[in-house]
């Protein structure tokens, strides 16, 4: 039996982008935008067209799996295959089942269960003899300490890597680990997908005129990420926060490297957790005449107290994906969650046939 792990808040295989650039349009253009989920008004997601089957109809797809004539029967049609199952984990349960429906699958049974002292109690209750089993569950293995940076520190990104497996992994696939060496850490082969690409699908459905945009990275350490989510939007010129940290979860902005006046700035970042960063960041894009600031993250940890920072009027829309649920008290009117469902499924399709099928890229930013 082989079995994957899944983590929603970390792993692909990087090699080229999935969103191309205009050439000579000054619209950033979309091609058949996704969202699985989106929050409008009180930040409320709501869920758009299904088809027959419960899964996002194919005009819905991202443009990066909608390309012509690539496997459009495959997506159109849903896909049977006994030897598949999926199971959720306690953590997501709801982008397990959008997972589930876009492959055309019902979600495995299973019975988990807490007991008085904390100790978890699962139980299969279905026969997976000779199957390849994905389990989709969500880690903490972005916020865990991955080198030694002032010695004596503990390296916890190895010990949850040897968990996995020992647990009896044979395969991780995992979505946009904040620090890329962690794939070092497992002994078994990761595919790390990347989100950034849905989140830039729907950001050229929005037509921003390119002249107007600017991509920035919250700080140094981004600006390999930033750099790449701005080539994929015409080609955008970038800025970059120069952030000095007194502390962990404690940022303080020093100086921007760039221009922003008068553009519409746009803030990538892979998770956001306390908001301290990226609200210090719009505070400053401001101040130096940003006329509209988006903040653009896939992981959305949202600490304490990071709903304040982010609804206080900085930004003109907060997107984030659905890798980490978001509480329903947590919602406000600027946020935008999108759906990397569709992508992931996508993913353990191609993992599990063994086939790229010349659509490889699509786990990539170019990040160089």
């Amino acid at each position: 039996m082989a079995s994957l792990a899944f983590s929603g808040s970390s792993i692909l295989n990087p090699h080229k982008a999935f969103l191309s650039a205009p050439n000579t349009s000054p619209l950033i253009r979309c091609n058949n935008l996704s969202e699985s989920l989106k929050c409008k008004d009180n930040g409320k997601p709501i869920v758009i067209g299904r088809d027959s089957y419960g899964r996002a109809e194919a005009a819905a797809l991202p443009s990066f799996l909608t390309t012509p004539d690539q496997f459009l029967d495959k997506i159109s049609a849903p896909k049977s295959d006994t030897r598949l199952r999926i199971f959720s984990g306690t953590a997501n349960p709801s982008l397990s089942q959008e997972i589930a429906c876009y492959m055309g699958l019902d979600l495995g049974k299973i019975k988990i269960k807490r007991f008085a002292d904390g100790e978890i109690y699962v139980q299969l209750q279905e026969s997976v003899r000779g199957c390849d089993v994905y389990l989709v569950y969500m880690n903490s293995l972005n916020n865990l300490k991955t080198s030694d940076t002032q010695g004596r520190e503990s390296i916890a990104a190895k010990l949850v890597a040897n968990l996995i497996t020992e647990a009896g992994a044979d395969r991780v696939l995992s979505c946009d680990l904040h620090s890329g060496q962690s794939i070092g850490y497992f002994d078994i082969p990761v595919d790390h997908v990347h989100g950034q690409p849905v989140i830039l699908d729907y950001l050229a459905s929005k037509k921003i005129c390119s002249d107007d945009l600017v991509v920035v990275s919250p700080d140094v350490g981004g600006v390999a990420r930033a750099r790449a989510f701005a080539k994929k939007l015409s080609d955008a010129p970038l800025a970059i926060v120069d952030k000095r940290r007194q502390g962990h979860n404690i940022a303080e902005v020093m100086n921007l490297i760039g221009d922003v006046r008068g553009k519409v700035a746009v803030m990538v970042d892979d998770m956001i957790d306390t908001a301290g960063t990226i609200a210090k960041g719009a505070a400053l894009l401001h101040q130096e005449g940003a006329r509209e600031v988006y903040a653009c993250s896939t992981h959305a940890v949202f600490s304490p107290p990071a709903i304040e920072r982010l609804s206080s009027g900085l930004f003109q829309e907060v997107i984030i994906t659905n890798t980490i649920p978001v509480a329903e008290q947590n919602y406000f009117p600027q946020l935008t969650i999108l759906s990397v469902a569709n992508l992931l499924g996508e993913t353990i399709w191609r993992v599990h046939d063994d086939c790229a099928g010349g659509f490889e890229p699509y786990s990539s930013l170019d990040i160089d």
